[in-house]
């Protein structure tokens, strides 16, 4: 059994529509897992029922081999970071991280020893004495995930903590969040909606839509494989074929154009899709699998390179470019679709 496990899971807000929707998700201890995906997927929803702020109308939660469904939040020793960071205002960042300590009635000694020892991990013990307002964001974000460390919760739940800062601390903070999880050992839930925050630190990733999880995997599987056109268009692939297979890797296009795929999924799909990147624009006019004839609709300067929109008699292609040589509107050019970067979905 999986350290977190979530057991069809459904949530609704009005008795009819299904926030979630019989969603399963099984965590292995030590893990730092990310939930990712639009606004309104039902990503923030899930790590409420998880924490016990939302009751679900059906399903179980299991964490540690313990039922906890019925559980109350301030029973389940779970640790929590939301995007506000809460801290109070009129206690010193020591006492903002000895408050969960105090509550369950610790001897002095032990909350010293603690909130010392939490306040070293953060690198921020020679601050102890200071208030929340005299610190920088990034310093209150590590408060804020002291605090919730300290009490030595079973699990570690993070409600979008960096959308606060701003672009280089958020860079900055969210390594510095994977070194501490990492150095504690301690299993991890992540809600964001930054594609590159989430797949830079997370050892698993699901990508959420409409209260299901599309694709629960590692960032570098979703990135190379996705399983559903929905996840291959919130992760950056653009370009879309219909397809109807010959034979084994050998696909056929409307236009009568044929495919090469390397990567075979299983099941029935039939949708070839390449990130914009991963075309090449050919100097020679050829004719041959995975190409395509079109002309330049429109440059766009992308700064590294330029994006060129190329209409074919498939439709239109989005193609990021490098080369030094620059192509203008109208310009007929020749795609090709390297068959170890096709993917089907």
């Amino acid at each position: 059994m999986s350290f977190v496990d979530l057991k069809d899971i459904c949530v609704s807000y009005d008795g009819k529509t299904n926030v979630l929707e019989s969603l399963n998700l099984s965590v292995e201890n030590g893990e730092f897992v990310s939930l990712l995906g639009p606004s309104g997927c039902g990503k923030s929803t899930t790590l409420r029922v998880i924490a016990g702020l939302m009751d679900s109308n059906s399903g179980k939660l299991i964490v540690d081999g313990e039922d906890v469904t019925k559980i109350p939040v301030h029973k389940r020793n779970f640790g929590m970071v939301f995007q506000s960071y809460a801290l109070f205002p009129h206690l010193t960042i020591f006492e903002n991280v000895a408050f969960g300590l105090k509550l369950r009635k610790m001897d002095k000694e032990v909350i010293e020893k603690k909130v010392t020892e939490i306040l070293n991990i953060v690198d921020l013990v020679e601050l102890r004495d200071r208030y929340p307002k005299q610190l920088s964001g990034g310093q209150r974000q590590r408060i804020a995930l002291a605090r919730a460390l300290v009490i030595e919760p079973k699990l570690l739940l993070l409600d979008e903590p960096l959308s606060n800062l701003d672009a280089k601390l958020r860079v900055s903070m969210r390594t510095e969040i994977k070194r501490i999880q990492k150095e504690l050992g301690i299993t991890t839930i992540f809600v964001t909606h930054d594609q590159e925050e989430c797949f830079s630190i997370s050892d698993k990733v699901a990508i959420m839509n409409a209260g299901v999880i599309e694709q629960f995997d590692t960032p570098e599987n979703i990135y190379v494989n996705p399983s559903t056109e929905f996840v291959a268009r919130f992760t950056g692939f653009e370009n879309f074929i219909e397809l109807e297979e010959k034979n084994n890797g050998l696909y056929e296009s409307k236009d009568g154009s044929l495919f090469k795929i390397n990567n075979i999924p299983e099941g029935d799909k039939s949708l070839g899709t390449i990130r914009p990147s991963d075309i090449i624009i050919l100097e020679e006019d050829i004719k041959n699998s995975n190409t395509l004839k079109g002309k330049i609709k429109i440059r766009t300067f992308l700064g590294e390179n330029y994006q060129y929109h190329v209409e074919t008699e498939l439709g239109e292609f989005y193609v990021n470019w490098s080369s030094n040589k620059i192509y203008n509107p109208k310009d007929p050019v020749t795609l090709y679709f390297p068959e170890n970067k096709m993917v089907l979905v």
